[in-house]
């Protein structure tokens, strides 16, 4: 019964640009000369958004797009970054930090594991890091979610033959595993798919990777943080990491909250 102390996080999709059509809105608005230094599409597409609340395309700010949205961010212009988009599958992670990671509404998308269809017999667990460093809490884990494993798989097998007269294979096994899946611990790991906008990427960094967010969550806005420096730091770049006595890490900024 493999258990997880680490999450992962990875990066499959962001936002894309349609040139042709942006080329067009220009030309129709007698705009001729305007260009941007831009080689990310969500750089371009936040500085696209602002320029067109005030029509300055022809007034390009010195210092290129990284100076344009450095302004946005000191300004607390946030609502341009709404436009520009990330994908995320976050894996190696609990059902408590689903449970958590979904009171981010605005600006997020969800579509998680379910555990009505997915067989849980060869489940993983998440054992947090605290009981991971005592034996003895370690051991008191390891025999609650083995105890916990064992009485699904006992029940899956129970309520599948009380339910063998069904004709629907598939709906019989739905009904066995979402009634046995009550035995489950919120350690039992799960995967997420997670969409969410720039500025809600910033906000859900600023509360889950501080020293007073929950461990795991912290860990994964951690990782989220680095991913999305490294493909966009002209909107993630002014966040800097810190190290708490536990080796855990924290993000800091001078423009919270934009």
């Amino acid at each position: 019964m493999p258990i997880i102390r680490e999450p992962k996080v990875y990066l499959v999709g962001r936002q894309t640009i349609d040139d042709a059509q942006l080329d067009r809105f220009l030309a129709d608005h007698d705009v001729s000369a305007w260009q941007t230094d831009a080689d990310v599409a969500g750089h371009k597409l936040c500085e696209v958004a602002g320029r067109v609340c005030y029509m300055s395309f022809a007034r390009p700010r010195p210092g290129g797009n990284a100076a344009y949205l450095r302004h946005i961010l000191e300004v607390g212009h946030g609502s341009v970054l709404e436009h520009a988009v990330w994908n995320f599958i976050i894996a190696g992670v609990s059902r408590s930090f689903t449970h958590e990671l979904i009171r981010h509404r605005a600006g997020f998308g969800y579509s998680q594991l379910s555990q009505r269809y997915v067989d849980e017999s060869t489940a993983d667990f998440v054992e947090p890091d605290v009981i991971a460093g005592d034996a003895e809490c370690h051991a008191i884990f390891e025999q609650a979610v083995a105890d916990a494993h064992a009485a699904y798989i006992r029940l899956v097998e129970r309520l599948s033959a009380l339910l063998a007269g069904m004709e629907d294979k598939t709906m019989r096994r739905k009904m066995a595993r979402q009634a046995a899946r009550a035995v489950l611990p919120n350690a039992t790991e799960t995967k997420v798919f997670v969409t969410a906008n720039a500025r809600a990427w910033r906000h859900f960094i600023e509360l889950r990777c501080s020293e007073f967010a929950e461990p795991e969550i912290r860990k994964v806005a951690a990782l989220v943080c680095e991913a999305l420096q490294k493909d966009a730091p002209h909107l993630f770049g002014d966040y800097r990491f810190r190290n708490l006595s536990d080796g855990s890490r924290v993000v800091e900024t001078d423009f919270r909250k934009v």
